[in-house]
């Protein structure tokens, strides 16, 4: 059996097949049930956002695992086969430990340190739980990683400064236009990156925050967290032309707003400069959006250039932040190989037991003529020299467990004693 986990990200993969592979929170229980009917996974979790699609997965073999995880890509996003596998990474046993560990921690985010993706992974998680789909193997991993991640926030100061997405793209409108002081701005959206946008922009002091989202309950709860408005979908061209800045962040699967849209509301503005920032993937603005005259149109590829300075000015926390990622990634490991030595020793003790007791019985008629008190001390002393005999080998087993050797003193046990 090896963990495995197979995916791609901001880093590997072009926006355009990146929004194709995402899987929407309401395809996520079809996705995670056609894992679990997959003929080499034994348990998994899909962990999806607006810059990752990744499969974690304890699979019976590395390369049926990850065949299982690019036909179900390749599946939701309708591309072929091959051109899935053209995109993806793959890791396994203990890279797969370490990348899972990173990418809670934050550093393997297009903002280094954001805080976000920490609550991604516990609800891909928590998802998973709720189908059922993790077992014995990733839910203690999945429990270290959510425990790595916050050390990771709470012993270095990684998430100080730009530490969500959210916050990066207001900071990008702001660096844009100057600044966002009495400037008007409209989001699109109300989940949880609308929320931390909100959060953002109420510091910034604009003189107008509009939302707009396609549950109106919704959009009036998330324009109290920044004393805003709520606009309805039907008001959106009309919003649009009172804007300065257009941020979106649903979480739809389709074009939200067409080229035609932009289009209109743009030839109406009588010139009027229009900067969009799309944080959406899939992506709510039409590509072709910002070619119109006065657009300037901003995606998750710019977010990303816009932030990638920081890495230059962070090293000591990325560093610190790696440093603990490693001791994590090694006390998991320990761990895990103490888990799966123990059923060993147990089943080399039970072995033990099995031929005590069958040797008794093969010379019980040679000890019938012994009173029980005698009895009773031949089978203490057999008993005695048996547990001495399997003292050392198996203090040494625990104390090797989770390096090379205790993997190959397992490995002879298992040869040796037929278990």
């Amino acid at each position: 059996m090896s963990l495995v986990v197979v995916g791609c990200n901001h880093r590997s993969t072009p926006l355009g097949l990146l929004e194709r592979m995402t899987v929407a929170p309401d395809d996520l229980p079809k996705a995670l049930h056609d894992l679990a009917t997959a003929e080499h996974l034994s348990e998994s979790v899909l962990l999806s956002t607006c810059n990752r699609i990744e499969v974690y997965a304890y699979a019976e073999r590395f390369h049926g695992g990850y065949a299982d995880v690019r036909e179900l890509l390749a599946r939701h996003s309708g591309l072929p086969p091959e051109t899935v596998a053209d995109e993806l990474y793959a890791h396994h046993d203990a890279d797969a430990v370490r990348h899972l560990f990173t990418v809670a921690a934050g550093l393997d985010s297009v903002v280094v340190g954001e805080h976000e993706v920490l609550g991604q992974v516990r609800d891909a998680w928590q998802a998973a739980r709720t189908e059922g789909t993790v077992g014995a193997v990733l839910e203690p991993l999945f429990r270290r990683a959510v425990e790595t991640g916050k050390r990771a926030r709470t012993d270095t100061g990684i998430s100080r400064g730009i530490a969500s997405l959210s916050h990066a793209a207001v900071a990008l409108a702001a660096k844009r236009l100057g600044g966002l002081s009495g400037r008007r701005v409209l989001v699109l959206g109300a989940g949880e990156v609308a929320a931390g946008t909100l959060k953002s922009l109420a510091d910034a002091g604009p003189a107008d925050i509009a939302v707009a989202s396609r549950t109106p309950e919704r959009a009036v709860a998330a324009a109290r967290l920044c004393g805003g408005r709520a606009v309805a979908l039907d008001e959106l061209d009309s919003a649009l032309m009172g804007a300065d800045v257009a941020i979106t962040t649903t979480g739809a699967t389709e074009i939200v707003l067409e080229h035609s849209n932009i289009d209109d509301v743009m030839t109406r503005r009588s010139g009027a400069e229009l900067l969009i920032i799309d944080v959406a993937v899939p992506r709510d603005v039409a590509p072709a959006a910002g070619e119109l005259p006065g657009v300037t149109l901003l995606d998750m590829d710019d977010l990303g250039d816009f932030v990638e300075h920081q890495r230059a000015g962070r090293h000591e926390e990325v560093d610190s932040v790696r440093a603990i990622v490693d001791d994590e990634v090694e006390r998991y490991l320990a761990e895990a190989s103490a888990r799966e030595v123990a059923p060993l020793i147990a089943a080399l003790r039970a072995r033990a037991d099995v031929l005590s007791t069958s040797e008794l019985e093969r010379h019980g008629s040679r000890l019938a003529d012994l009173s029980p008190a005698q009895r009773a001390v031949v089978e203490s002393l057999l008993r005695g020299v048996v547990n001495k005999l399997l003292h050392e080998p198996t203090v040494r087993l625990k104390d090797a467990a989770g390096h090379a050797r205790g993997d190959r003193l397992a490995e002879a046990l298992r040869d040796l004693f037929d278990l």
